[in-house]
């Protein structure tokens, strides 16, 4: 098989996109202020400037304001960086190097023994968030960024082990891997809320946060496995389903697709049985769950965004249309694509 075709999202996409008009400004202050850390050789600027993480921020927090749109885009741009950085780490360097982050974060009065550009990133970031976000929120932000870093330790053990995971125990590892949790706590920093932990721990939220937390890694994982099958990696839902059920690329994608549409109609399930906290809480709840559903359009959008380069180079608006994909040869290096490669 040399070419798949990838499923027709946005056809079935239910949501609009809508993008912040800060977008522009703030990605480039992003850019501007990771090169003022990060000492990249030139092929890793490259790398770098196709990332644009400040436009994913863009499009998945479309009301936030100047100042919390930039910690976001700043925060978005950090897990590209630091999921870079890891990605060249082994298991123990990896186990070390989380120690470091988690305790810039935590403390970011302190510095870390181990003090790279991400931790140094880090402490900068957690200066700015409780500017403004409520105690509730903030606790919900760290927590989430410990579960992601310390599941990186975990994604470099499998590296480590060359092995592919069976489905299940691949779903659960990528719903911290895909560090989406620590964005959604960044939903309620950006509308200005701090919801009570009983809502936060609903069933039905919980379950409208898997499903958008889900819908975001599973179609990451399709539009960026031609990349990731290139170099070898193995950490994705198309290659698990693969290796799991014995099927080809195109019957992978396909089941793949499949479960990304049923988690649109499970959030939306979701949110039509939500009880109500009060009209106070229910106020900030629907600006919560307006949050979660900006995930859907404004991840989608990015992808294929001509700016981002990130999945499709140049091909983006292109790709959308026709939606095959021509699979790339196996390289060693992924510094020798022209694009960047999600791992």
């Amino acid at each position: 098989m040399t070419t798949y075709i990838l499923p027709d999202f946005f056809s079935k996409c239910p949501y609009q996109l809508r993008v912040n008009p800060l977008t522009e400004i703030v990605a480039q202050n992003t850019q501007r202020w990771v090169l003022n850390i990060v000492d990249y050789d030139d092929k890793k600027r490259k790398l770098f400037l196709n990332t644009k993480g400040g436009v994913l921020a863009g499009h998945t927090y479309p009301d936030a304001d100047a100042f919390h749109l930039q910690v976001i885009a700043d925060f978005t741009e950090w897990l590209f960086c630091f999921d870079d950085y890891s990605d060249e780490c082994t298991g123990e360097e990896a186990r070390l190097l989380a120690d470091s982050v988690i305790q810039s974060f935590r403390d970011p009065s302190a510095t870390c023994q181990n003090d790279v550009p991400v931790c140094q990133m880090a402490r900068d970031i957690t200066r700015r968030i409780p500017q403004t976000a409520g105690p509730r929120c903030l606790r919900r932000f760290l927590d989430t960024v410990d579960s992601y870093v310390r599941s990186v330790v975990r994604e470099a053990a499998y590296r480590d082990d060359r092995s592919t995971p069976d489905v299940e125990s691949y779903i659960a590892l990528r719903r911290e891997t895909s560090a989406v949790r620590p964005s959604f706590a960044l939903i309620e920093f950006s509308a200005g809320v701090d919801l009570p932990d009983e809502v936060i721990a609903h069933p039905l939220i919980r379950s409208m946060e898997m499903a958008i937390n889900d819908w975001t890694s599973w179609t990451n994982d399709i539009f960026s496995y031609n990349k990731e099958q290139a170099v070898g990696s193995t950490h994705n839902l198309v290659a698990a389903i693969m290796y799991e059920r014995g099927v080809d690329i195109q019957t992978a994608i396909n089941q793949a697709g499949d479960l990304c549409l049923e988690c649109v109609v499970s959030f939306e399930q979701c949110r039509q049985a939500l009880p109500s906290w009060g009209a106070d809480v229910d106020r900030e709840v629907q600006l919560y769950v307006q949050g979660l559903q900006d995930w859907v359009a404004g991840s989608l959008n990015w992808s294929f965004d001509v700016a981002s380069m990130r999945y499709f180079g140049r091909n983006g608006e292109e790709m959308k249309k026709s939606r095959v994909v021509r699979l790339l040869p196996r390289i060693y290096d992924p510094a020798e694509l022209s694009y960047s490669v999600d791992l």
